[in-house]
């Protein structure tokens, strides 16, 4: 079921993997009939996780950067959609002579050739493939399908790995196999037979219920790994190194460690960082995607929040963070004046009108109060805005996204994206993937990158105004850091003599935010944080 931990398992095996030396890809197979996805609300689906290349992709691919510490590619992600485009698109270019199309074996060949391309793309010794959704799910039966077909075709290089739930009925108390047993009887009437069940459940598995699966599903009781909830994700690795998950799988592949066993020394040094945090630092983040329902979404802003824990970590430090939705300060439900209880604030990136005029006297508040601001792509631009507002005096500066009457359009969309909105053509269509920036010598950012040259990963339509540039300059708001040819504004920050920490950037710096590698940008604000 979602959520069950298919994509951490994935992550988590191919970091053990890894460790054994060998060279490991990652596959993300969504079921989902969008080509990509960019044009999924965060508030149904979690965050859209941007590639190098530009790709938006599901938020599965984020963790397999984070837990691989490598940067993955286009090759590297599939959807439904773009399996069923790329067919249809053949088809009319009569890619096919003629022939009758149809889903296998047509689509299924296109499924495998996008696995085969993406193992040789990475040079990969080992390619491990999440096939999202759930056992029974009509939209990723194909998906099924070619893995059936990969593994008749490669009997001793290809192992079948089964995430499936065990409950424990809160009026029983009793752990319950049942619904595993009837997922590997589902799995084996496709024609595939799990050589492995990665067993979820709130505690950890006994024997007995070991034993009972294997019994009613051919598994041997050794292949079925305990995987209880635990305190964090990133103690999965190590919890699965403990069950030996990586000897296990290897042996299915008929392969050899390449390492011994202490190979995963750097991933237990980053664990156990976290786990001896003691200083407490105190993050509020001010968004728009947390309400759904009775519910808060985290997921829709998952790379921010794991970007605060991995420079927090790194500096001996415990992050609580709090959700702060945007709404309730814009209708004036909770007073302004609680934000100083924070020792830092972030507004990250979004779309839209929606609790706009509440980011903004966030932003003001932080920066008449001193207190760090990191602001994220909208978070960068809305700075721009309330900067205009309260010091310029241009009472009606806005973003021509919420208003495009405004005299002071200080935030404007770039020209080709203003074409492509007028064709209603929004999926894939962003300043989208990396691009450089080069930053002012002396600035905040720079001694944060220690560096004058950086790479971040974009997503928006919208960019500074030149037109009023040189204005907000001189009043004191510096451009940092531009692109190459010094056309679009990158970061902006008010200098420390007269601000601790008040710096937004235009880019989504915590794309690339790794547990072994926490992004200077937020290592910065949270050493910010800490001092205050």
């Amino acid at each position: 079921m979602s959520g069950v931990g298919k994509g951490i398992t994935t992550a988590s095996i191919g970091a053990i993997l890894k460790a054994k030396g060998f060279k490991v890809n990652l596959i993300k197979a969504d079921p989902y009939l969008n080509v990509d996805a960019g044009t999924m609300n965060p508030t149904e689906h979690g965050e859209v996780f941007v590639l190098d290349s530009g790709l938006e992709t599901d938020q599965d691919m984020g963790n397999y950067e984070r837990f691989l510490n490598t940067d993955l590619t286009s090759e590297d992600y599939m959807t439904s959609g773009m399996i069923y485009k790329t067919v249809i698109e053949r088809e009319r270019a009569l890619g096919y002579h003629g022939k009758c199309v149809e889903a296998i074996p047509h689509v299924t060949n296109e499924i495998l050739e996008r696995i085969h391309k993406s193992a040789i793309s990475a040079s990969a010794s080992i390619t491990v493939i999440e096939i999202g959704g759930t056992i029974g799910d009509y939209q990723n039966i194909l998906f099924i399908e070619a893995a059936r077909i990969l593994k008749v075709r490669n009997p001793e290089d290809v192992a079948t790995i089964l995430v499936s739930f065990l409950p424990v009925p809160g009026t029983l108390g009793e752990m319950k196999s049942k619904p595993t047993q009837n997922a590997i009887h589902q799995l084996n009437s496709y024609g595939v037979q799990a050589d492995m069940i990665v067993a979820r459940s709130i505690r950890p598995l006994d024997q007995k219920r070991k034993e009972k699966i294997a019994d009613s599903t051919s598994i041997p009781a050794d292949n079925i790994i305990s995987a209880p909830d635990i305190d964090s994700i990133y103690d999965v690795p190590l919890n699965f190194a403990k069950d030996s998950i990586g000897e296990k799988v290897l042996s299915l592949l008929h392969l050899k460690s390449k390492k011994n066993g202490k190979s995963m020394r750097k991933w237990q040094a980053f664990v156990r960082k976290k786990n001896k945090a003691k200083k407490k630092v105190k993050i509020g983040v001010v968004g728009k995607y947390f309400d759904t329902g009775d519910f808060v979404l985290s997921d829709a802003y998952v790379s921010v929040i794991e970007a605060i824990k991995f420079s927090s970590y790194s500096l001996g430090a415990l992050p609580e963070i709090e959700w702060i939705n945007a709404k309730k300060l814009e209708s004036g439900d909770r007073p302004i004046s609680f934000l100083k209880k924070y020792d830092g604030i972030i507004v990250p990136g979004g779309f839209g009108e929606s609790g706009v005029e509440g980011k903004i006297r966030t932003i003001k508040f932080c920066r008449e109060q001193k207190i760090p601001y990191l602001g994220l792509c909208y978070g960068m631009q809305l700075m721009v805005v309330e900067y205009a507002r309260n010091v310029l005096a241009w009472r009606d500066a806005h973003t021509t996204e919420i208003d495009q009457k405004t005299n002071h359009p200080v935030i404007h969309i770039m020209p080709d994206q203003e074409k492509k909105l007028l064709k209603s053509d929004y999926g894939g269509t962003m300043r989208l993937g990396a691009y450089t920036a080069v930053l002012k010598r002396g600035s905040i950012v720079a001694r944060a990158y220690d560096k004058l040259r950086v790479s971040e990963r974009h997503r928006h339509r919208y960019e500074v105004n030149n037109t009023f540039r040189s204005k907000i300059e001189m009043a004191g708001l510096s451009f940092s850091g531009t692109s190459e040819d010094d056309k679009l504004c990158e970061f902006a920050e008010l200098p420390m003599s007269r601000h601790p920490f008040f710096v937004g950037t235009q880019a989504h710096p915590e794309l690339k935010a790794r547990p072994l590698d926490p992004h200077p940008l937020f290592t910065a604000f949270i050493k910010a944080a800490l001092k205050k």
